[in-house]
């Protein structure tokens, strides 16, 4: 990696090639219902916010986009990709998916506005499952030419009649929360990266990753309503 920043050329996309991935604790699970999936970006090079505002800090800064799966009922990672800041949500998503074996089911996949696109809603009707995906405001119909164009437009029909405050409780989309949860939980393990060659730092995310999937494993709250 050139140490210029004009000159710097930013990584796409790795899944720990030639690096050694931690071993996942709960790798071992044969299927679950529905998965969330949302990102986030993490400090690689450069000064802290606070300090940049007070000092100026360095012009230098290097962020990394996390983007991770999870299962929502046992709230383990079940798939995780590492990109430049460059990458979009999007198209990240069907690398997720193909990240969980094929015979392994899918209930749903619940993610924000920034996954409606056709890439999408095709990748999640490639795996027989069904999208929690908010269209768009002013959302126009797609031409019904395949099965994530009609189960997108479904939704979109949805929308309309019930309005997006009603499909959000119908469909259950608050259940995105809890990616968002997992994500706030990781970045507690650290805000930065410490590793500065990109496969390096692939692989400290990994491990995070996977210290999040043991404490899972200990067990999760239950909340219940009392009286």
């Amino acid at each position: 990696m050139s140490t210029s920043e004009n000159t710097e050329r930013e990584p796409t996309v790795s899944r720990l090639q030639g690096a050694t991935e931690p071993p996942n604790p709960l790798s071992s699970k044969l299927c679950f219902d529905c998965r969330a999936v949302d990102s986030t970006g993490i400090k690689a090079e450069g000064e802290g916010e606070w300090n940049a505002r007070k000092h100026g800090g360095s012009k230098r800064r290097v962020w990394r986009k996390i983007h991770i799966g999870i299962d929502e009922v046992t709230l383990e990672v079940r798939a995780v990709e590492v990109t430049g800041s460059n990458i979009g949500d999007a198209p990240m998503l069907p690398e997720l998916l193909n990240q969980i074996p094929p015979d392994q089911d899918i209930g749903s996949v619940t993610a924000d506005g920034a996954y409606d696109t056709r890439k999408c809603h095709e990748a999640i009707a490639a795996r027989d499952a069904y999208a929690v995906i908010p269209p768009r405001k002013n959302a126009k119909l797609w031409k019904p030419t395949s099965a994530g164009a009609i189960a997108r437009n479904d939704a979109v029909n949805v929308q309309r009649y019930l309005g997006r405050t009603l499909w959000r409780s119908w469909s259950g989309y608050h259940r995105r929360s809890r990616v968002e949860t997992k994500m706030h939980c990781m970045k507690l393990l650290g805000q930065s990266l410490m590793a500065r060659d990109f496969e390096r730092q692939v692989a400290e995310i990994q491990i995070r990753i996977a210290v999040l999937n043991r404490y899972t494993a200990l067990g999760i709250p239950v909340t219940e309503p009392v009286g």
